[in-house]
């Protein structure tokens, strides 16, 4: 069992850029403007022959409880209560100041054992703030640079030290160490080397959720987990990082990604929402089913439509979800009248699935969840090729292929040449001149007679070798 760790701090002292050095990623956003990290992030982390869990906190801020802030200091005390250790982040540059002070009393009472963290510590200018951090009290500081990766042997000695080489390496072996490096990569790296996977119910399956601003993603996420995990409230745009969480649903295990609201690309001016909308793309690619979330008052917005036609782009399974159903007075009427809406703004995919629940009063989260299964199913649905052709040479006799400039068009075979989503290729005379109308037409039937409906589907065209034609000779 792997012990965790938890880096705190005031706002801007690189408490992310430490916990993205720990990961060997670049997964927490990271800006100059304080207060960057909002929602606590835990991730598997290596420090030379150390493994552990790291957590990446919000700022400490001495505010009033009902902002903002305030929720955001509760979350992090909760985290320091849970956690086994303590890295102490300070800014060595600046050395310290009163919240320091007031935070290291925060500290003590938790009775943690702690590392006192002097980060920026890579200039002559930070001798002196260095020194400041003595009076803390807690212990000799380990002077680091994050950004440089510089003196992280000797953060390493420290850890040990502070909770006990027993607790650091129990359990550690050289496989689970190897194992532990192999699931940090593969959990974020999407597997685009073109080979077949079949549906396996043991691995998790990533859902990201994803939607507008104030459109209720945390809330929905914390009903589900039936905590308060993320941060929450009436203010549009507090998700900034796409954090995830681990759930079990019925026995499988899910992770879920909570991603930041995608406003419209002519709003976004600053810095720092251009990269949680970065984040946000990213959380998109990396996931297998995506879960469109709106707002069933004020549903179809044409951003709603953008973000479900990127999410088709993308070729994720999408769902899409009816949220704050819990306001609608009249359901029966209004639930009809959004399946139409939906089936006629978004021709993309026919049968897309689309129902109503309830972030707040978790009304329809395993109706959701089984919608969810069932698409990812068909995401991953392979089709013999046998079966495929039989299919194939029906659909041309009942639509014969078009013809163009006096010849009609050949087509040879189709095969699925990949999943996830389901791609097919089909082997023609002249794909240049084949008509965008015929390929709508193939790709209908297939969603019809092979039960495809609400996923993305490509077909892919490619000329017929003529073994008639003359070759070149080969030097």
């Amino acid at each position: 069992m792997v012990f965790t760790v938890a880096i705190i701090g005031r706002p801007n002292v690189g408490k992310s850029t430490l916990f993205n050095r720990l990961v060997g990623q670049k997964l927490a956003i990271v800006d100059d403007t304080p207060g960057v990290t909002r929602d606590h992030r835990v991730h598997a982390a290596r420090l030379q022959d150390l493994h552990f869990d790291v957590i990446d906190t919000a700022g400490l801020e001495e505010v009033d409880s009902a902002t903002l802030e305030g929720r955001m200091h509760a979350q992090t005390k909760l985290v320091i209560e849970k956690t086994d250790l303590i890295l102490f982040v300070l800014d060595a540059k600046v050395g310290m100041i009163s919240t320091d002070l007031i935070f290291a009393s925060l500290v003590r009472k938790s009775r943690k054992p702690v590392v006192l963290v002097a980060n920026k510590s890579e200039s002559k200018q930070s001798t002196t703030g260095f020194y400041e951090i003595w009076q803390l009290g807690l212990g000799e500081p380990c002077a680091i640079s994050a950004e440089h990766g510089l003196g992280l042997s000797d953060l390493r000695d420290a850890i040990v030290a502070a909770i006990g080489e027993q607790k650091a390496f129990e359990d550690e072996t050289k496989e689970e160490a190897e194992q532990a490096d192999a699931e940090l990569i593969a959990d974020h790296i999407e597997n685009t080397d073109g080979k077949e996977s079949l549906y396996d119910v043991t691995k998790p399956l990533r859902i990201a959720i994803v939607g507008r601003p104030n459109a209720g993603k945390s809330t929905l996420i914390n009903t589900i987990l039936g905590e308060e995990r993320l941060l929450t409230g009436p203010e549009a745009g507090i998700t900034r990082d796409s954090i995830w969480v681990d759930w079990i649903w019925r026995s499988r295990r899910i992770r879920l990604y909570d991603t930041a609201g995608l406003r419209r690309k002519a709003r976004i001016q600053e810095k720092l929402e251009k990269l949680s909308v970065a984040d946000t793309l990213r959380a998109i690619r990396f996931a297998e089913v995506v879960i469109i979330l709106l707002d069933a008052m004020i549903p179809f917005k044409k951003q709603d439509l953008q973000i479900a036609d990127l999410v088709i782009r993308e070729g994720r399974a999408p769902v899409i979800a009816f949220n704050k159903w819990d306001l609608v007075r009249d359901r029966q009427e209004t639930l009809a009248e959004l399946y139409e809406r939906c089936e006629r703004l978004l021709p993309q995919i026919c049968g897309m699935r689309a129902l109503p629940v309830s972030g707040e009063y978790g009304q329809g989260i395993d109706r959701l969840m089984e919608n969810v299964e069932i698409v990812h199913r068909i995401w991953n649905r392979r089709i013999p090729t046998g079966r495929l052709n039989r299919w194939f040479g029906k659909a041309l006799t009942q639509h014969p292929p078009p013809v163009v400039s006096g010849r009609r068009l050949k087509l040879k075979y189709i095969t699925q040449i990949k999943t996830r989503p389901p791609k097919f290729i089909i082997s023609c005379s002249r794909p240049d001149v084949m008509p965008q109308s015929y390929l709508r037409y193939l790709v209908n039937g297939l969603r019809q007679d092979f039960d495809m409906p609400g996923v993305p589907i490509r077909l892919l065209i490619k000329k017929v070798d003529n073994p008639f034609a003359p070759r070149t000779a080969k030097c």
